[in-house]
């Protein structure tokens, strides 16, 4: 498990500052969708940023099952995989994730069954035509913004993190997730 964590910790990650990042997908559509998040969060629309990385354990399940379908329980594991500080044992942060997680749980429709996100996926869907480059978000200008403010950029920022990690590390190789993603860009 050490020896996991490790590899997953170099593989394709970049240091700026402190902060370990994952190197952006190879989906174009994946990517356009994350950076207008952290577009969004430079524009200072919190709101919108917010909604947006709220549904990215939602999408990323989704786009896990051959149905495009998610549940509540799916969703839950998906955010106990992914949504984790790099090094639990040294990371002060710990807290902002485990509400980064409550908050996506407690947005998530408790419903009998799996059912397809339909709105988040048409969100996503909509990035795939997106030919503006990838700015990012410079977390050093976070520290100037209200509290409430410094609560979306710091769930926006572990919830991207954590879908950039997802897919470098399995979405990537997972054929199901590779499928969805053609089925979306072809959809009209």
């Amino acid at each position: 498990m050490h020896n996991e964590r490790s590899r997953e910790q170099t593989a394709g990650a970049k240091t700026l500052g402190n902060n370990v990042r994952v190197a952006p997908s190879s989906s174009r559509m994946l990517t356009s969708y994350l950076s207008d998040i952290e577009q969004m969060l430079d524009e200072q629309r919190w709101e919108a940023a917010l909604r947006e990385a709220l549904d990215l354990p939602q999408i990323a399940v989704a786009l896990s099952d051959a149905h495009l379908s998610a549940s509540g329980e799916r969703i839950k594991g998906w955010c106990d995989e992914w949504i984790r500080p790099v090094d639990p044992d040294r990371n002060v942060r710990g807290a902002d994730y485990e509400r980064a997680c409550s908050t996506v749980l407690s947005r998530t429709v408790q419903v009998e069954g799996a059912s397809v996100p339909s709105l988040p996926l048409k969100r996503l869907r909509l990035r795939r035509h997106a030919r503006t480059p990838p700015r990012g978000f410079s977390f050093e200008r976070s520290g100037t913004v209200g509290p409430e403010a410094n609560s979306a950029i710091d769930t926006c920022s572990i919830l991207v993190e954590a879908a950039r990690r997802w897919y470098a590390h399995s979405a990537v190789h997972d054929p199901i997730v590779q499928a969805n993603l053609a089925r979306l860009a072809v959809l009209r």
